[in-house]
């Protein structure tokens, strides 16, 4: 099953919202501050390989290092754009997240090889449920259009199939009369 554009758009979308407002959040709490523009930014990078990926179903062997490298783009992005910002007293080191540089200590290393492999393992988890609930519905969709055909694409032809029926006395009722050449009827004399 391959992705329509609108729902690898939607798709794309909701993850690139989900892994900024995941970023920012735990950039906010490890001491940093991000601006407008970077969210935007991020927003953007998160978005283009996610709707690339979208295309199709993806595994946790696809989805972690592609999720791997977008986190470490936010992570450079966020810190670039907090070193920009004018230093006052508190925002150079809060909450024991220093930003006097671009590479991460290895604390910071440590959370975000927890923040990737559990976030990871959730969207693939989500992407395995999605795909069956489509499965499923697609079958199901199948099945309605069969039974109610749309009149917009005219009427759906089913072939009428003709029974023979068997003529079997009650005591042989149970049996069932398949011997002999086909479309013969057998009775047997009462």
């Amino acid at each position: 099953m391959r992705a329509t554009m609108p729902f690898r758009a939607v798709r794309a979308a909701a993850f690139a919202a989900v892994s900024v407002a995941l970023g920012v959040g735990a950039h906010a709490v490890g001491g940093g501050s991000v601006s407008a523009l970077a969210v935007l930014v991020a927003l953007l990078i998160a978005f283009l390989p996610a709707h690339a990926l979208a295309r199709r179903e993806r595994t946790l062997a696809v989805i972690l290092p592609a999720l791997a490298a977008s986190q470490a783009a936010l992570h450079l992005l966020f810190s670039f754009a907090h070193t920009l910002e004018p230093v006052t007293a508190g925002s150079a080191m809060s909450g024991g997240h220093i930003h006097s540089g671009l590479m991460p200590g290895l604390g910071m290393l440590i959370m975000h090889g927890w923040a990737v492999a559990l976030t990871a393992a959730w969207l693939a988890r989500g992407e395995a449920l999605l795909w069956a609930l489509l499965r499923r519905l697609a079958v199901r969709l199948r099945i309605v259009l069969a039974v109610f055909p749309d009149p917009a694409y005219g009427a759906v032809v089913v072939p009428v199939i003709e029974r023979r029926v068997v003529a079997r006395p009650v005591v042989l009722g149970h049996s069932v009369g398949r011997r002999g050449p086909p479309g013969t009827v057998r009775t047997v004399p009462a």
